[in-house]
């Protein structure tokens, strides 16, 4: 799922090529992408876009006579921008929004599709779509910690939780627990003061770092290969690779379609943490450490 530092570059992008720009038409061939009928979306067809912002993972464009398209990309929602009119095509193409300068392309790569798309009139009806997750670039670090310690929660599911942070998903969050050596499995409220600032500064430095990246990546171009698995990340989806750190191979934890990945070395002192699938096939002899995993399989 795109998260902060992908959005701000669609955003940053997409003021480039269509903010103060007519849109001339939305072209819809998801039949669940429209999640709104009052007003009708064609209200937007004929108005100047007036500004774009981030909600919490979601894009908002801001038109003249306070109307505001909400769009949410969700898991596999990526955009593209190319010629005007551009035929929608593939079976991820979900819709095409005309400008005169071009199209901009929502796909979505999932057999499930979950990109979701509202228009609503005047700044009150953006209100249900802020979920109320703090805005870490705003938040000092009382504010941060404070937040993070309202509910005794791991500190995977705090993270990426959009009611206690805001545009931090499963990616990044695992990038930021490794910065600051922390496992996911810790309890928020079992935090001191001085880890709570490292895991402060770590959220804060990942962030920037990686919009930078892409900030440098795409240039004044246009964000087409946005991707929740980079090479130059230090954990997330480089299971059983070696940590940059100290060279361990990267653990998981697998639940529901998602995965955490972790150093076991950097974050857990050495302790494997319970995938869930496995740990029901060997219970009892689920290994503790890296050098017990390594004799259950004959390394």
């Amino acid at each position: 799922m795109p998260e902060l530092p992908d959005i701000s570059i669609y955003i940053e992008a997409l003021e480039r090529k269509v903010l103060g720009q007519t849109l001339v038409g939305v072209r819809v061939r998801g039949p669940n992408l429209v999640r709104s009928w009052d007003p009708a979306l064609q209200a937007a067809f004929g108005k100047r876009v007036c500004e774009l912002r981030r909600l919490g993972k979601r894009i908002v464009f801001g038109f003249e006579g306070a109307l505001f398209l909400v769009l949410h990309l969700m898991i596999a929602g990526r955009l593209r921008w190319r010629k005007p009119g551009v035929k929608i095509a593939g079976r991820g193409g979900l819709a095409a929004f005309d400008f005169a300068p071009g199209s901009l392309l929502l796909t979505e790569a999932s057999s499930h599709k979950r990109a979701s798309l509202h228009l609503v009139q005047g700044e009150a009806a953006l209100a249900p779509f802020e979920r109320g997750g703090l805005e870490l670039f705003e938040a000092t670090p009382s504010q941060f910690a404070a937040t993070l310690t309202r509910e005794n929660r791991t500190l995977k599911r705090a993270l990426t939780d959009p009611r206690i942070l805001s545009g931090v998903g499963n990616a990044y969050s695992d990038e930021i627990l490794h910065r600051a050596g922390l496992s996911p499995l810790q309890r928020t409220r079992q935090l001191d003061q001085a880890t709570l600032q490292r895991l402060f500064e770590a959220c804060l430095e990942i962030l920037t770092r990686f919009t930078e990246q892409l900030r440098a990546e795409v240039g004044d171009g246009f964000p087409d290969k946005v991707t929740a698995f980079r090479e130059d990340m230090a954990v997330h989806g480089r299971y059983g690779k070696p940590c940059p750190e100290c060279s361990s191979p990267v653990q998981r934890i697998r639940y529901a379609s998602n995965e955490c990945n972790y150093c076991p070395v950097c974050q857990t002192d050495g302790k494997l943490l319970k995938d869930r699938s496995l740990s029901r096939l060997l219970k009892g002899d689920w290994p503790r450490t890296l050098e017990e995993l390594e004799e259950l399989r004959g390394v």
